[in-house]
């Protein structure tokens, strides 16, 4: 039969017909399944494909009586691996519904190994919980309220004449909260003020509040407060000292000197009170007299003393000269 004729065949088109329809089926079958529906609604099509999402940084709740309890050991968050269709997976990984925990409710003081458990996620996702087990101990729970100490760090950097005073804190002591020889531990609640720069006072500035012991290591406790709120005035102490013009050398024969006038009698210095309560007089370069053969005016530089700043650097002089 020629080609044509098998085109306007009936039973020809069937065939070809019926064989697409096979394949399109196997097809299908493979691709996806039908879920069966109630009340005759139309079949879901839902994807077969397992999939693999790990999430990052999952919170662990702790099951325990914690008014008699502290427990260390409990890492804040762990990496959960989760595994199962997509269409079951997406909406476990998007919404976060389940819940991580430790159950020690039944356990008593002491180490302890436990495993990282989870409830609310569907029977047809799997979870995978790293790490799995931890160790753990539980303590008797203890309290002990602290006055809080401030340091300030960075002090020598705050610019020359500025000088910080004593800071503020809103609380003066913290509820400490840990275990029983954690609290034992305790030497020092202390915040630290960073002065760094600073030529403003300090206003409302938050600060964390850290627990020490006598060694100086950072203690595993809560305290209540977290921070406290710090504030410092930073002022620029000043002093009116007088002025001092040395000389060196010696005049011609022939010349005195009538009068060395400078053009202030006295100078403003900045500093810490400690530093200027030390200074009565500031003093310039020694003009060199045997260089003068005349009246003049000239600018000398004035010794400015460490951890103090003046007014001005440079000051005018008037030199007179008169003939013997």
């Amino acid at each position: 039969m020629k080609m044509d004729n098998w085109f306007q065949s009936k039973w020809f088109v069937r065939i070809i017909s019926l064989a697409f329809a096979i394949l399109l089926y196997v097809f299908v079958t493979i691709e996806v399944e039908v879920e069966p529906t109630n009340s005759g609604e139309t079949p879901n099509f839902t994807s077969n494909k397992q999939e693999v999402e790990v999430l990052e940084d999952i919170p662990v709740e702790v099951k325990i009586d914690s008014d008699k309890y502290v427990v260390s050991g409990v890492p804040d968050e762990v990496k959960v691996s989760l595994e199962g269709p997509v269409s079951v997976l997406t909406p476990v990984v998007r919404q976060k519904n389940f819940t991580l925990f430790v159950d020690l409710t039944d356990l008593s003081e002491g180490p302890h190994t436990v495993e990282i458990e989870y409830e609310n996620i569907t029977k047809d996702v799997s979870a995978y919980i790293d790490p799995k087990e931890i160790d753990i101990k539980i303590e008797e729970r203890a309290t002990a309220t602290i006055d809080i100490e401030t340091e300030l760090i960075n002090e020598d950097l705050i610019p020359v004449g500025y000088e910080v005073l004593t800071p503020e804190l809103n609380v003066d002591e913290v509820l400490v909260v840990g275990s029983k020889s954690a609290i034992e531990q305790i030497s020092l609640v202390k915040v630290y003020l960073d002065v760094a720069n600073e030529k403003e006072s300090i206003k409302n500035r938050e600060l964390p509040i850290n627990v020490y012991d006598s060694q100086g290591n950072k203690l595993d406790v809560s305290v209540r407060p977290e921070s406290a709120i710090a504030s410092a005035k930073i002022v620029k102490p000043s002093k009116e000292v007088r002025l001092k013009i040395p000389t060196e050398g010696k005049l011609p024969k022939n010349l005195s000197l009538k009068s060395l006038t400078p053009e202030i009698e006295n100078i403003m210095i900045y500093g810490k009170k400690a530093d200027l309560d030390e200074i009565s007089e500031i003093t310039s370069d020694s003009i060199d007299l045997s260089k003068i053969n005349e009246s003049t005016e000239m600018t000398v530089d004035l010794d400015v003393p460490d951890h103090i700043s003046i007014s001005q650097k440079k000051v005018k002089v008037k030199v007179e000269l008169e003939e013997k």
